[in-house]
């Protein structure tokens, strides 16, 4: 044995790192993704898969439900490969829906509900979706772009419905349009509980993930079956030293963060079952209703987070309640300060930091949950994970210690971007390593310390933001001549955007003008929350907006502050 992992152990020379009972390497499960739950759902049929403001659904009910569905989605026509956006909250019907989608070969498409219309639109065209599963909260604007689009099977439920001591809706009830189903009543009809025998391989696609990669613009990350079984039994084994001291009865896993996300749909959702654990369902961040969860389930070893939320509940009068609760939190999408960290630590909250993103099925570097911790470390490359530091300029691997950017290798890599080998070709190399866009530099025991990112992505209370998106809108207001987004520091969110306009010749404008105009066309996590006009804006000599720039005033006019 010691013999057959020499050449990991000498590539991957962090591994000595790694948690006591964490394995170097892993051999994962070659079967399609539904199987993770078909397994828990068999070994405790019994136990709670989910708890939703209370009620709560056993693993065998669960996937019964999720059988029915299934059968009666293809039954509706839906076929594998077919394109079926998730505009859910939080919900069982997510996860229901999830997992059903995985049977039929479908690719669940994760949208997150605060988009508009027009957002909506562009990407059902640009993937071809031709189904949806959404809820009565965006029904006007799911109403608004099935005027627009051809999205042949549409399915609507009420978050409530799954509520305990609630009355189940009806499609009247909802109003729902000719040709429409609802979700309850779809399942109810359908008898078929046996799993769909499909033939489904490791390398179909299962998911596809929004992301901006390197470039800004939004692409659609394809996940196969095979990303999301590695992706689960890495995080599996890399969360054991803590959670395999917790018996089963005791796994409840905090499941606030957004399902549409691939952070909340790997490490909420597929982690809590792989492991047999009850999620925790809650349809959206609220820190009352949070502490107020936490306090009735009375046990919760395991809370996945992004630095917002952390921020709201450490800083919470209730703060210490979580202490004797919570096992350990988990952040991601932005770094923590390291006050922030003292505080929670010092009020027994244990956070411990990792990296991903949704081109390696969220996961790819993490610190380990009960050895060394590096202060402003994002940890040690994953299980079966190899990354080199790369100069950008040369392409080379540069020595230990300098900085370049993060390179990542795993089976947890993307198989590409949606219809665009070209962009695809950009992020993956001929050897399988995808160019994060992240610069860093690794220590001498492994860890990797991010200095900067060359995206410019802006990540503002854990949701992504590309700025040439906001651009392009403040650009279609016929005041607006110019504009360039930065992402500027916000005490509460770590970052929000704020635009530079350069008005037309003789026109005048208030930033609330533009503000609004923005609400009308974008979802509110990217709505400007700062707007300044200025006579010019940095361009280079060829016209790429110097956004380097901006940031830099503002981080010098924040360091003023």
């Amino acid at each position: 044995m010691a013999n057959s992992l020499l050449p990991e152990l000498e590539r991957r020379w962090w591994i000595k790192n790694y948690d006591h009972d964490v394995r170097p390497t892993l051999t994962f499960p070659r079967f399609p993704a539904y199987e993770i739950l078909r397994i828990s759902a068999n070994v405790e049929p019994d136990k709670a898969a989910i708890d939703f403001y209370g009620n709560r659904i056993s693993y065998w009910d669960l996937q019964i439900q999720v059988h029915r569905l299934a059968n009666a989605m293809i039954a509706a026509g839906v076929k594998k490969g077919d394109r079926v956006g998730l505009l859910l909250a939080n919900s069982p019907q997510f996860v229901i829906s999830f997992w059903a989608l995985l049977h039929t070969g479908a690719i669940a498409v994760n949208l997150n509900p605060m988009y508009t219309k027009d957002e909506l639109k562009d990407i059902v065209d640009k993937l071809g979706i031709t189904g949806l599963i959404t809820f009565d909260a965006v029904l006007p604007t799911v109403k608004a772009l099935s005027q627009e689009t051809d999205i042949s099977f549409i399915l609507v439920t009420k978050l409530s419905d799954y509520m305990k001591d609630s009355e189940v809706s009806t499609s009247e009830s909802l109003g729902l349009e000719k040709g429409w189903h609802h979700f309850s009543e779809f399942i109810a009809a359908c008898d078929n509980e046996a799993a769909p025998a499909l033939p489904i391989k490791q390398e179909d696609p299962a998911v596809i993930q929004f992301t901006g990669g390197t470039t800004g613009t939004p692409k659609g990350a394809v996940l196969t079956h095979r990303n999301i079984v590695c992706s689960t039994y890495t995080y599996n084994e890399w969360l054991k030293p803590i959670i395999s001291m917790y018996p089963v009865p005791r796994r409840n896993f905090m499941g606030v963060l957004p399902y549409f996300h691939v952070y909340g749909e790997i490490c909420a959702n597929c982690f809590s079952v792989v492991s047999r654990a009850t999620q925790i369902i809650l349809s959206s961040f609220n820190v009352d209703e949070v502490f107020d969860t936490v306090a009735r389930i009375g046990d919760i070893p395991y809370f996945p987070a992004v630095p917002t939320m952390i921020t709201a509940l450490v800083n919470h009068p209730r703060a210490k309640e979580l202490g004797k609760i919570v096992g350990i939190m988990n952040s991601g999408g932005a770094p923590l300060p390291a006050s922030l960290i003292k505080k929670a630590n010092d009020l027994n909250i244990f956070i411990v930091e990792g990296w991903g993103m949704s081109e390696v099925t969220s996961l790819g570097i993490n610190n380990p949950y009960m050895g060394v911790k590096k202060p402003l470390s994002i940890g040690l490359p994953l299980v079966d994970t190899d990354v080199k530091i790369v100069d950008p300029e040369t392409g080379q691997e540069v020595p230990q210690g300098e900085i370049g950017e993060i390179h990542i290798k795993s089976n947890l890599i993307m198989q590409g971007y949606w219809n665009e080998p070209e962009e695809t070709a950009k992020m993956i190399d001929k050897d399988g390593y995808l160019n994060t866009g992240d610069v860093a530099y690794q220590d001498e025991d492994g860890y990797i310390f991010i200095v900067d990112r060359t995206k410019d992505l802006i990540i503002s209370g854990g949701y992504n933001i590309y700025p040439r998106e906001i651009d392009e809108t403040v650009l279609q207001h016929p005041k607006v001549k110019d504009v360039i987004t930065i992402g500027i520091p916000d005490e509460y969110r770590g970052e929000v955007p704020k635009v530079f306009v350069m008005l037309e010749e003789g026109a005048t404008a208030t930033a609330e003008e533009i503000i609004d105009y923005c609400k009308e066309k974008l979802a509110p996590y990217k709505v400007p929350r700062a707007v300044e006009f200025r006579s010019e804006l940095p361009r280079s000599a060829v016209g790429k907006a110097l956004r380097r720039v901006l940031r830099d005033e503002e981080l010098a006019k924040s360091k003023q502050a």
